[in-house]
């Protein structure tokens, strides 16, 4: 494990930290980043081993950086003494002298539930920084919104709702790579996850009392793969306008993106700083030969001139030397304006099932998503485009009845109480 942190502690949520240090089995008394006395990752790892189950949270700082840096990890796990408050550490991955393999391997054992809540970047931090998958996910924002409330609800107004708890947040937007962190941000850390357990399991109840509790299951194993490492080779096709490029002038922005984003991973900077997108593009379309053309493209500022000048006009030399790069399959949508009420359309189906089902929208499709179903559809032969609509439960919701409605083996209407109806359409078994 490359990255070091101190160990940190084990605390009851909302007494003083420290309180229950002792009681927890297997760590060593140290200091947390708020100089308290704390136990190390072995005995939070110990008792989420026994009981089966972890919550976690990061607080990180992206800016000015390539690769978010993570700076603190909230650590909730049930009391081994028994019931009441859970024990609620923050361990510091910026501190000297920890070695995060217990409790990285907590978080790849697929027998102890990780609660997470918006856990992508969370899982994605911890997998790239303490070199470890996380399994077992329960993300309390994907199963609010296949219980009932908002797909996108935030971690305050969901306990509001949920437990009926008010929480602050006022510490989140701060420097949390300064130490000694204030008290201000202690409380905030320790707040924003001492409360995930009750809350997963206030969802969880709600979720098998409605037969839903596989489908946000299912979706929450999504979140096993999330990753914020980036392919250089593929960083092309992130860029505004791409697809509008020539396949020649698409091939030099495949090799002026990926030397930028290996410049920036170097140098440890945002891919803007090195060479923003706008410029990029239009170094791409026009491919420069030398530095005076280089100079006159709008965006390309005397700094970068300077510094950069030679490296990108050899990425476009590689580019221009490179096979056309024809438009990838989905980077070019075949759509025409008799989509548009089409896609309404289905839209109206999604929602309609949706709503019916309990569950947000959004968690169902998205309107590019059904954009491309019905480009498919419209095409005879076409394959099946590989949305999330069309697989797993969403495809049993409503993903093989869009289809259905789309090749016309089924109809929609409205009924006297303003209601949407599906039925079969006439001719059709």
């Amino acid at each position: 494990m490359s990255q070091a942190a101190r160990p940190a502690a084990t605390a009851p949520a909302g007494r003083a930290a420290g309180e229950h240090g002792q009681s927890v089995s297997g760590g060593r008394a140290s200091r947390g980043p708020d100089g308290r006395a704390r136990l190390g990752p072995a005995a939070l790892a110990a008792s989420a081993r026994a009981a089966g189950r972890i919550g976690v949270d990061t607080e990180f700082m992206s800016e000015g950086r390539y690769r978010a840096l993570l700076c603190l990890v909230g650590v909730v796990v049930p009391d081994p003494a028994g019931p009441g408050s859970p024990l609620v550490e923050l361990v510091d991955p910026l501190a000297d002298g920890l070695d995060p393999a217990p409790l990285a391997g907590v978080l790849a054992d697929p027998d102890v539930e990780v609660v997470v809540h918006a856990g992508r970047q969370d899982v994605a931090l911890l997998r790239r920084v303490w070199r470890t998958e996380v399994r077992n996910i329960f993300d309390t924002q994907v199963a609010a919104g296949f219980a009932g409330f908002g797909a996108q609800s935030g971690y305050g107004g969901l306990l509001a709702d949920a437990l009926g708890l008010r929480v602050a947040k006022s510490a989140s937007f701060t420097r949390w790579d300064v130490r000694p962190l204030t008290p201000e941000q202690v409380g905030y850390a320790r707040e924003d996850v001492a409360h995930l357990l009750p809350l997963a399991d206030a969802l969880r109840r709600r979720l098998l009392a409605s037969g839903r509790l596989a489908w946000a299951l299912e979706e929450c194993r999504r979140l096993e793969g999330a990753s914020d490492e980036r392919d250089p080779e593929t960083a092309y096709q992130r860029l505004p306008r791409v697809a509008s490029l020539s396949p020649a002038a698409r091939a030099v922005a495949r090799e002026l993106a990926a030397w930028r984003e290996r410049a920036a991973s170097a140098e440890d900077r945002p891919v803007g700083t090195v060479l923003a997108d706008a410029p990029l593009v239009e170094v791409a379309k026009r491919r420069p030969a030398g530095l005076p053309a280089l100079e006159k493209i709008r965006g390309v500022q005397p700094s970068t001139l300077r510094r950069r000048g030679d490296a990108i006009l050899a990425a476009v030399a590689r580019g221009l030397a490179a096979d056309p790069l024809p438009a990838e399959n989905g980077e070019r949508l075949d759509s025409t304006p008799a989509d548009v009420p089409v896609i309404a359309l289905a839209e109206a189906l999604v929602r309609a099932r949706a709503l019916h089902a309990g569950l947000a929208y959004e968690l169902v499709a998205g309107r590019a998503e059904l954009a491309q179903v019905v480009s498919a559809a419209r095409r005879p032969g076409a394959p099946e485009p590989p949305v999330r609509t069309l697989q797993g439960w969403r495809r049993d919701l409503v993903g093989a009845e869009l289809l259905d409605l789309l090749a016309g083996r089924r109809s929609m209407a409205v009924d006297a109480a303003g209601r949407v109806v599906i039925s079969v359409s006439q001719g059709q078994p």
